[in-house]
């Protein structure tokens, strides 16, 4: 079978749309390292910590965790307690596994429209954090907008299960 160059493009794009969250979350995770080091050795030293070190630990922690999101979700890599897997078959859990991510996919819309509404009040109000004065409404649009994509990732999870579960990563097919 012989690629084409839409083919090929395709896949840089889709290699993309994953790894960029993760460079994301990999940048900043790397910032909040640095921050946090010399914040102790300030500490440590000069009895002079970064003031705003608790702001940016909060911040830096939000795109942490949900920059990550969609590419956990997409791979089935969160974490499962399976103590029922025995009890279902191959098809069973297949099944089991397609309607629970399409119910994720449609539940998780709705804290994205909250957490959405609650960015839109954050940047009527003009709230910003304490020290930097970092409107808050930025992280909060973040956060809506990355849990919308990951109810989206879970509804094509959802689907693809249903028409091309070949098409999953190799270590969450349940066929």
């Amino acid at each position: 079978m012989s690629v084409t160059p839409s083919d090929a493009e395709g896949s840089r794009v889709g290699a993309f749309l994953t790894r960029a969250p993760s460079w994301l979350a990999a940048i900043v995770l790397f910032a909040l390292v640095w921050m946090t080091f010399f914040d102790v050795i300030l500490r440590s030293t000069i009895n002079n910590p970064i003031e705003s070190a608790t702001e940016l630990t909060r911040l830096f922690m939000a795109i942490i965790v949900f920059s990550s999101l969609p590419v956990i979700t997409w791979r089935g890599k969160h974490i499962a307690v399976d103590l029922l897997d025995p009890l279902f078959s191959k098809t069973l859990a297949r099944i089991r596994d397609t309607v629970i991510d399409l119910i994720c996919g449609v539940v998780l819309f709705w804290p994205a429209l909250r957490v959405w509404q609650l960015a839109e009040r954050a940047r009527s109000y003009g709230t910003t954090t304490e020290y930097l004065e970092i409107p808050q409404f930025y992280i909060a649009f973040f956060i809506a907008i990355i849990t919308a994509i990951t109810a989206l990732v879970f509804l094509a999870r959802g689907i693809t299960r249903i028409v091309a579960p070949s098409r999953l990563p190799k270590n969450d097919q349940t066929i």
